[in-house]
């Protein structure tokens, strides 16, 4: 029965193999390894650009969006006339509207005094505007005159507004020129397109830019009944409202927006290039380090082909390689991503965070990866003779 027990054992080929070399193997998962951290940060970085794009988009309390046909996205928003939500208002299944001012004006750090570019978003205090349930009651505060919300997620450079606000400080700056006072912190987050936001009333942001038409706004909300088709109300109001305006349910705002930074900018492009660079660089080097191995063990491969075992066995060993590879180079390629969007987040405060499907992208790469190099190296088995060698 031991010797039955004995027989059955199957020898691990693969991993004596890959161990033999520790300094090999050590190389080769270090340039798995890389190959991974650069398709993490790349794709990282890519889906954090289209994600960031869209943080107010998201946050918008809204079925349907107005905006003008000549924007092109959220740096580049063009005015239409207010009075188009007034006609869309004539539609059975609109419940309200809300007007929005969109654009970026120059904020002075209180602290340094220096001026960043900063979004900023005017609209009716009493009207709804973001889908979070305390903002009504912070707004209440736009009332008055020169009175502003800092966006508490903006990059430190506009100055310590948050810190300053919770400690009870008065905290008074001024934007494009002109003295306002902070009432209240929101939570909306810093994109590519901007570093910070600020909302304030319309009647504040007309003084804030006094050459913007008054009856002119760059986005227009509406809300729908609860039961109502946003997708048909949208064809709808198209059709019945003048060309100088574009209808657009909330998804298809979304997407309008991630469309540009996607089609309309190389940003997308060069992440996308950056990631496939890796993915090349990982190719090569497990490559190398596969043929490597077959080229050192090619008498021993062969000695087994004439004892009669069979080539698709020997190509089975040289496969086992590929994936254990892939799997010790993407374990601490994946640590090593957690780790650098961690660091990401708290130096840009962009949202990059590992997703399941990015996770499981980059692994499925890597696996391909390995076991593409493994299938070329397995050529050199293949071409393998015998008699040649001996």
């Amino acid at each position: 029965m031991n010797l039955n027990v004995w027989n059955t054992r199957k020898i691990p080929l693969s991993w004596l193999l890959l161990t033999r070399q520790p300094l090999r193997l050590f190389v080769a998962i270090a340039g798995i390894c890389f190959a991974g951290i650069l398709m993490f940060m790349q794709l990282g970085f890519r889906d954090g650009l289209f994600d960031t794009s869209v943080t107010v988009h998201k946050l918008f309390d809204a079925d349907i969006v107005l905006i003008s046909p000549r924007s092109k996205s959220s740096i580049s928003m063009s005015g239409f006339p207010r009075r188009r939500l007034i006609q869309s208002m004539a539609h059975e299944d609109v419940i309200g509207t809300t007007p929005v001012n969109w654009t970026f004006v120059l904020w002075r750090n209180p602290k340094t005094l220096s001026t960043r570019s900063i979004l900023a978003l005017g609209f009716e205090p009493t009207d709804p505007l973001l889908t979070d349930k305390e903002f009504s009651s912070k707004a209440k505060s736009l009332t008055n005159p020169g009175r502003v919300l800092f966006d508490e997620l903006s990059r430190d450079e506009f100055g310590p507004i948050s810190k300053w606000f919770r400690q009870g400080r008065v905290v008074e700056t001024e934007v494009a020129g002109k003295r306002v006072r902070v009432t209240g912190l929101v939570s909306l987050g810093p994109s590519f397109g901007a570093d910070g936001n600020l909302i304030t009333s319309r009647e504040t942001f007309l003084k804030l830019l006094p050459n913007t038409p008054s009856g002119s706004i760059e986005i227009g909300l509406v809300r729908l009944r609860r039961d109502a088709d946003s997708e048909k109300v949208a064809k709808s109001l198209q059709l019945s409202l003048p060309n100088d305006v574009k209808v657009l349910t909330t998804e298809e705002f979304i997407q309008f927006e991630k469309n540009y930074w996607r089609n309309s900018t190389s940003i997308g492009f060069i992440f996308t290039l950056g990631a496939a660079m890796g993915f090349v660089v990982g190719c090569v080097i497990v490559y190398q380090i596969l043929y490597s191995d077959v080229s050192d063990h090619l008498a021993e491969y062969a000695t087994l082909m004439a004892m009669g075992y069979q080539i698709r066995t020997l190509l089975g060993v040289v496969g086992r390689e590929g994936i254990l590879l892939s799997f010790m180079g993407y374990i601490p390629a994946y640590l090593s991503g957690q780790a650098l969007y961690l660091l990401v987040r708290n130096s840009t405060k962009l949202p990059v965070v590992m997703t399941y499907q990015r996770a499981s992208l980059v692994f499925s790469l890597i696996l391909i990866m390995c076991m593409g190099s493994a299938l070329v190296a397995m050529k050199r088995l293949v071409d393998a003779d015998p008699a040649e060698i001996f």
